[in-house]
């Protein structure tokens, strides 16, 4: 048979997949995907701490900070330039310049942003140049619901893909974005009104799984069902743990009194209220039949850990910190876990920081040389796009032994100074500037690094 067993149809293996493009299987499940995952947010603990690990350690405390690297004719850095730029820059980064509302500073913007892409599949981030305050440019952030999945259209002049407007290549020409108070700007499709915003204004961050693809879905789609089970199974064994510490039973008459409870509902059923450790006294021709339930169960654990270790799959992350269970697992496994969990988050800052930062950089060095809010001369622009954008890094998993092999890899050549600085979230040329600042301190008062560093309290 020259064929793939897989491709083969039968009893055990029906015919389910579907054929469709990626913007057609987007466009039929993107509401009730965005919905259900702001749910899961809401409700469940493990997609919470997912959430809570992609913003602390895609963006982190300091978020990913820029680092002009300009150089003038002689090829070495330009100094001034640069501290100038990145003054301006840390400056605008302030709440009350960063964004429209005037309440989002940058890393406020760069915390919001990856979340929503995680949560929702996607955000829209709007640059406003002109906009009023002392650099005369400022961030809107626009989420995904604005942008209507269900505007369609195909048409010889003009082709709109779930309320994105495309040329003949598929790049975006505008957004056509829902607007709740219909301006001058806005037009009416079918009774509902959209402003139409050019794509050069729009940032439209999303992961691009398949070609062609237009919208982006929210990253805990391959996971969200096998969660949304978990959150039913634990009520439910809560739930039956809860009675069994009660120990309930039931109330029978053959002859003799009947039963009459504590209460009565308004339909007519009557209530017995159960205490651990109450008695009461049975009218006379009543049994009491135990109800003695086993919960939870034994298989209670290993269920949830299965499903949490299927969750971290699919996430791609460890399971020990998606869980916060390390009971029964060893320093190597959990260090090989860290290890390729840090590679995902390293992929994901490089992502956020090309498709995101530089593009929301470019926007702003731009304006602010025309605009001549950043007092350098605009024929430079380009000279100025040199820069870095450093992520936050992590401490050694296992310092002694971590810090020993980055040291022989320096001194055989295969690894540079700059790069072990930068795996931890610092910058080479900024703490050689340390050192020599600490160095004049320590020649100032006659002293030896050595002789700080082993000094003791008296």
């Amino acid at each position: 048979m020259r064929r793939y067993a897989a491709s083969v149809v039968d009893r055990l293996n029906p015919k389910r997949a579907s054929n469709l493009s990626a913007n057609g299987e987007i466009f039929t499940s993107l509401a009730v995907l965005r919905n259900r995952s702001r749910q899961l947010e809401r409700d469940n603990e493990y997609a919470k701490k997912f959430y809570h690990m992609v913003e602390s350690n895609v963006i982190g405390t300091d978020g990913i900070t820029l680092q002009a690297r300009a150089r003038d004719d002689r090829g070495a850095l330009d100094t001034h330039d640069n501290e100038r730029i990145e003054a301006a820059w840390r400056d605008w980064s302030k709440p009350a310049l960063c964004s429209t509302t005037r309440q989002l500073s940058w890393i406020d913007i760069q915390n919001l942003a990856i979340k929503a892409v995680a949560r929702d599949g996607e955000v829209l981030i709007q640059l406003v140049p002109g906009f009023e305050n002392e650099y005369k440019f400022a961030l809107h952030i626009i989420e995904a619901d604005h942008l209507d999945e269900n505007y369609n259209l195909s048409t010889p002049e003009k082709r709109v893909v779930m309320g994105v407007e495309l040329d003949q290549w598929d790049a975006p020409i505008a957004y056509n974005l829902r607007a709740k108070h219909p301006g001058d700007d806005t037009h009416s499709f079918f009774g509902k009104n959209y402003r139409r915003v050019p794509a050069e204004q729009i940032i439209h961050l999303y992961k691009t799984d398949r070609p062609g693809q237009v919208r982006g879905v929210p990253w805990m789609h391959a996971v969200m069902k096998n969660l949304n089970q978990t959150d039913g199974y634990i009520e439910a064994e809560l739930v039956a743990a809860r009675t069994a510490a009660s120990k309930m039973g039931f109330f029978k008459s053959d002859t003799g009194d009947a039963y009459v409870g504590d209460d009565t509902q308004a339909t007519g059923e009557m209530i017995t209220d159960a205490e651990p450790g109450a008695f009461e006294e049975l009218p006379g021709g009543v049994d009491f039949v135990a109800y003695d339930p086993q919960h939870p169960t034994t298989a209670f654990s290993g269920f949830m850990k299965t499903v949490i270790r299927g969750a971290a799959s699919g996430l791609n992350v460890s399971y020990e910190s998606l869980s916060n269970d390390r009971e029964g697992v060893n320093f190597s496994s959990i260090r090989s876990g860290v290890i390729d969990e840090r590679d995902q988050w390293r992929t994901l800052q490089k992502w956020v920081s090309t498709h995101l930062h530089h593009r929301v950089y470019q926007a702003w060095l731009k304006h602010c040389l025309t605009a001549q809010t950043l007092p350098l001369p605009p024929r430079k622009f380009k000279k100025f796009l040199d820069v870095i954008w450093q992520a936050r890094g992590w401490t050694w998993v296992d310092p002694l032994k971590d810090q020993q092999a980055q040291k022989m890899s320096e001194e055989m050549g295969t690894q540079t100074l700059t790069a072990i600085c930068a795996a931890q979230g610092r910058d080479f040329e900024d703490i050689c500037a340390q050192r020599a600042r600490e160095q004049k301190i320590l020649d100032k008062y006659g002293l030896k690094r050595e002789e700080v560093a082993n000094a003791k309290e008296d």
